[in-house]
Parts: structure tokens; sequence; C-alpha cells
């Protein structure tokens, strides 16, 4: 089955929803960057919460960035999306080996630690938009909740896991976002309230085979739940050659020639698809050339 997003409303549009199923999208991350569980479950969270906020962007060309420094083990996660679905990450330490907080459960939040969330939109203005805020636990669903609530005053519950097989593939993977709108009336509020209260992990949803129609009907199908649209998600890179080359260029030309002097080549990795990206001496003297020019 593909990845996909689904948008939703509630309560005669007192609540807005969202919910993914992402397991292809995560096990592409983890092909990519060879995370080790806790890892894949680290980005794999980032990335779906990501890809979500993302179908909330108007424009073709806007995009979201979380991103997560902190003092644990995994250093940082980052994901970007746009707003069809496409998101890219990476984990600062891939190779992070925190153990399971319990058999079963990877501790996420001990593999973060202490540290920021920040999320940065890109629409179109002079200056991105960024707001920040410490983490309180590091599960990143919590520290996402938090933020909502801080940052946008808009009370939210989200939803976010991985579940990871014993060959260490990706068996399952999803999330949701629920969104009380202003003005929300009190009943409705309860409502949700004890409907979350009653939710079970999402993995837990998914590994007993819950889509995430059925799962957007167990949290909200008693308060008149309507699916507005669904879309693709998945993991998606736009690096190529000539935006590689275009940041050479941008060093200027007595970077280049330092570079042409003391290596001969150059080597750059996309940090989000890790892709490689050689430069031997002709191609360095071409972008010379067009460096000199500028």
């Amino acid at each position: 089955m593909e990845d996909y997003i689904l948008r939703a409303t509630a309560a005669d549009g007192a609540i807005r929803a969202f919910a993914a199923t992402s397991k292809n999208t995560v096990e592409t991350a983890r092909k990519l960057h060879n995370t080790t569980p806790v890892a894949t479950a680290a980005l794999g969270r980032l990335l779906t919460a990501a890809a979500i906020i993302g179908t909330t962007l108007k424009n073709e060309k806007d995009l979201i960035t979380l991103q997560i420094r902190c003092e644990g083990e995994i250093q940082g996660i980052i994901a970007t999306s746009d707003s069809k679905g496409r998101v890219k990450g990476y984990a600062f330490n891939p190779e992070c080996s925190f153990a399971e907080q319990y058999p079963g459960k990877l501790d996420v939040g001990g593999a973060v630690g202490a540290g920021t969330l920040t999320v940065i939109k890109d629409i179109g203005l002079k200056e991105p938009y960024a707001g920040q805020i410490e983490l309180i636990s590091g599960e990143i669903a919590e520290d996402l909740t938090y933020y909502y609530a801080k940052s946008e005053q808009t009370p939210s519950a989200v939803g976010l896991g991985v579940l990871i097989d014993v060959d260490e593939t990706v068996r399952q993977a999803g999330g949701f976002i629920i969104q009380l709108m202003p003005d929300a009336p009190e009943t409705v509020i309860d409502a949700l309230e004890q409907n979350i209260a009653r939710t079970p992990y999402i993995t837990d949803l998914m590994d007993m085979g819950k889509t995430a129609e059925e799962i957007l009907d167990m949290i909200l199908g008693n308060l008149g739940v309507k699916i507005t649209d669904k879309m693709p998600m998945e993991f998606y890179c736009s690096c190529t050659r000539e935006r590689v080359e275009k940041a050479l260029i941008s060093i200027g030309a007595k970077e280049l020639t330092k570079i042409i002097e003391e290596d001969k080549k150059a080597n750059l990795k996309c940090h989000f698809c890790n892709k490689d990206y050689a430069f031997n001496e002709d191609d360095l003297n071409k972008l010379l050339a067009e460096a000199t020019e500028r």
C-alpha cells in the first residue's frame, strides 16, 4: 500500500484532523541513512509530522521544516516537507544506539534528551517564520503538542509512531494531528478528550490492520468526521548535480582555486538523501571559469 495523508473535519468544523500512513516513507529513509532502530523511530516520527503539517501549506513552493537540536546521542533531526506530501530528512547521528525503554519500546525520548524544537515556515515572505520551544520529553509527539499550545495557541493532540520489525526494517509507521478550532464548544472538547484518552498507540492500531481512515473514525466517529482530502506521501529529495554545481560556484573563485590546487577534486554528499556528487579537476576548472565571470 502506498503512503498517504488524510485531511478531515469534525463537529461541524470545530475540529480539523490529519492522519497519515508512512511506512514506505520511513523505510526509504532507513535504507538511505542506514539508521539504527531508535534513530529510525525518531526520524520516522519527525518525517511523518512534517509531511502532515506540510499539507496545511497553501502554495506549491511553501516549505515546512521541523528541526530538533538536542543533547542526546542522536544529536539532532531535521525533516522538511512541501505542500504535496513530499518529505525528506535525516538524523545527525544515524548510528545512535540508545537502549529500549522497556522490551518492545524504543527509548526515543532518551536518545533525544534535552534540546529545542524549531518549526520554520517558508511561505514566500522576506524572512521565514520560525517558532521554537524547549523539548518537554523528546518523544516528538508530546513536544509538537506543546509547540502548538505555546507558539500557535492551537489546542492539539498529536500521535506519532514507528514500529520496527525484528530484522530492523519498518513494520508500521504513521501519525495523526487533531486540532480544535477557536470557539469550539465545551461539549466537543470534552468528547474529544475522552476519545483521545481511549485511543491506543497508533502503531498498535496499524499493526492490528487499522487504516488511517479507520483510526480517524475511532477518534472522531461520534463527532461526525468528514474526510475532505487524500493525498500521496513519499520521501523525496530535490537535489541535483546542477544545484550542487551552483553551490560550488557560489563559494567564489578564491575558494575554488584553493580546492583545485590542494585536492584536485571535490566530493559532496547530500545530507537528505546521501547521494554523492564527485567533481574531478576538469569539472572544477569549468566551475572556476563560471565563478570568475561573475
